[in-house]
């Protein structure tokens, strides 16, 4: 399977829910959702996060959240790569074969299409 990570969680410091603010009318998640299922890229995208309201925002967007982040990796000091790690885990214990992966982040409203072509060409 190739999947879309994206990761979203609920407690920023700076700006709280950063991840599901209104930009250019709409949620700033939505844009880099939308991206990865209109690239046709990715079997599956998916919003890893500990926070209910992201979660259901996401699925507004089509994106899946097919379990919650645990709190111990949604704090100031995890990093990208547990969180990935995480995710890749634990779509391996739902049953999926997970052979490719991309991570996309929430806030990245500017990512193209052939951005994301270019990098899997690229991979």
């Amino acid at each position: 399977m190739r999947l879309a990570i994206i990761p979203a969680r609920g407690g920023s410091k700076r700006i709280p829910h950063k991840n599901i603010k209104d930009f250019c009318g709409k949620p700033i998640i939505a844009y880099s959702i939308e991206t990865a299922i209109k690239s046709n890229l990715f079997d599956k995208v998916i919003v890893t996060t500990d926070d209910i309201e992201i979660a259901q925002v996401a699925e507004q967007y089509g994106a899946e959240i097919p379990f919650m982040r645990p709190r111990e990796l949604s704090d100031d000091f995890t990093g990208t790569v547990p969180v990935i790690a995480h995710a890749i885990n634990s779509m391996k214990e739902l049953g999926h074969g997970v052979q490719e992966v991309c991570c996309i982040y929430a806030t990245a409203p500017f990512v193209m299409i052939e951005d994301l072509k270019q990098g899997f060409k690229l991979l």
